[in-house]
């Protein structure tokens, strides 16, 4: 079978999308590459976003290839379907410049996860693959019936039909991947680095998948769930792969970085820097001294909540004090060059304590950030609390009640987001 694989071009205007705008490697795309081609499929990956295609052009490209198959991710990367954006504008874009020519199409990513339903409506594709997508994708290339086919849904009569949970793929076996030269060469991002400009090419691996812990605000549920840890041997083989290609910084897309001996032993052999989103409850002194060594310069923590309380409500299950929270970062700055404590805006925490805590770490070079407010993505616990389970509105009540909320949003947010009717016009459009 002949296989397309496309991350678009991704445009975010007026969207309320808190992950970073540069491309980054659409790993999971990679991935569906990898495993189609060890079955004898054909495939041709392309990226409009890397690559600055426009969608468009990139439907041409797509169509010249005449494919039996056509995926389309609905997120840009694995990095971001935590936290994507709600609006389908962009994948609908580039569906309908297809216009048909691509056989038959199939959406991956954390919108058919969370609402099948929906996600076929608003991008009148065949099927959406439900959760983790490579063994989907490889399982759709084999042909046989739909029904058969676990954790996908597609039209049935009048109606949708879903063929059960989201799916969780095997993970810890994924071969190393490798990218095209060009690719490597125009990733100049660094992604969540600021010690120093970057120099040569940036990437994103993968060294782990999913989180043991389940805090209320964070978007996993249906997708990247169950935590597994990737077999180090292939791990390093994609490292030095990229390595070899120039490559000078890595940055590590697991939700949540935990402490692998084994793997920062490898990487203080290897002349590359990498950066890493983690809970500083869970590591000690000695294995972050460990990690300064092995290269990281960039930490990502999530605190979220300066009280037992507040981190009690959110689901944390820490077992650190704040006073204890604070030591270990100021521990961890003194070994990597920037450490990062991520904060929630909660209702009870004290405004002057939030602004004499972050001064207290910005004294010791902490970069703590001002209080953030939630987006309660379908994905969340937030979300079911609030609502139950995602129905076909899902996207638009979440969007709804952010916009009622808050009356200022993120850093990155510099445009009024929009409501969601107005962001996708064009998947209104039959």
């Amino acid at each position: 079978m002949r296989v397309a694989l496309v991350n678009p071009r991704w445009s975010f205007e007026n969207s309320i999308y808190f992950g970073c705008r540069e491309p980054h490697l659409p790993l999971e795309l990679g991935y569906c590459r990898a495993l189609l081609e060890a079955e004898g499929h054909e495939c041709l990956l392309v990226d409009g976003h890397i690559c600055d295609i426009p969608n468009a052009d990139l439907a041409e490209e797509v169509a010249a290839f005449r494919p039996d198959m056509t995926v389309v991710a609905t997120a840009p990367t694995y990095l971001f379907w935590r936290c994507a954006q709600p609006e389908l504008r962009v994948p609908r874009e580039f569906l309908d410049a297809l216009a048909g020519r691509g056989g038959r199409t199939v959406a991956v990513g954390p919108h058919g996860s969370a609402t099948p339903e929906t996600t076929l409506r608003k991008l009148g594709v065949d099927v959406v693959a439900r959760g983790e997508c490579e063994e989907t994708v490889a399982q759709l290339a084999r042909g046989g019936p739909l029904a058969d086919v676990p954790g996908v849904a597609f039209p049935d009569g009048d109606g949708v039909r879903v063929t059960g949970a989201p799916r969780a793929a095997r993970f810890t076996d994924l071969p190393a991947l490798t990218w095209p030269a060009e690719w490597v060469a125009r990733h100049h991002h660094h992604h969540h680095r600021f010690e120093a400009a970057p120099v040569g090419p940036g990437a994103e691996v993968e060294a782990s998948r999913g989180c043991p812990y389940t805090c209320s605000f964070c978007a996993k549920i249906d997708f990247r769930d169950k935590y597994r840890r990737r077999d180090l041997a292939p791990l390093i083989e994609e490292i030095d792969g990229l390595i070899a290609q120039g490559v000078r910084y890595l940055y590590f897309i697991d939700e949540i970085f935990l402490p692998q001996k084994a793997l920062l032993e490898a990487l203080v052999e290897r002349d590359v820097r990498f950066g890493i989103q983690t809970r500083i409850d869970l590591w000690k002194p000695d294995m972050l001294d460990l990690l300064g060594r092995a290269g990281c310069v960039s930490i990502e923590a999530g605190v979220e909540s300066l009280t037992v309380e507040g981190r009690a409500a959110l689901d944390k299950n820490c077992r650190l004090s704040t006073d204890e929270l604070t030591e270990r970062l100021i521990h961890a700055r003194r070994r990597v060059p920037f450490v990062q404590a991520n904060l929630i805006a909660m209702a009870d925490d004290d405004a002057e304590l939030v602004a004499t805590w972050r001064a207290k770490l910005q004294a010791h070079g902490v970069w703590a950030n001002d209080p953030v407010p939630l987006y309660p993505y379908p994905s969340s616990p937030d979300y079911r609390r609030l609502w139950g389970q995602p129905d076909e509105r899902a996207w638009e009540r979440a969007h709804e009640h952010y916009l009622r909320q808050f009356d200022h949003f993120s850093d990155i947010q510099d445009q009024r987001p929009l409501p969601l009717p107005a962001l996708e016009a064009r998947c209104s459009q039959a």
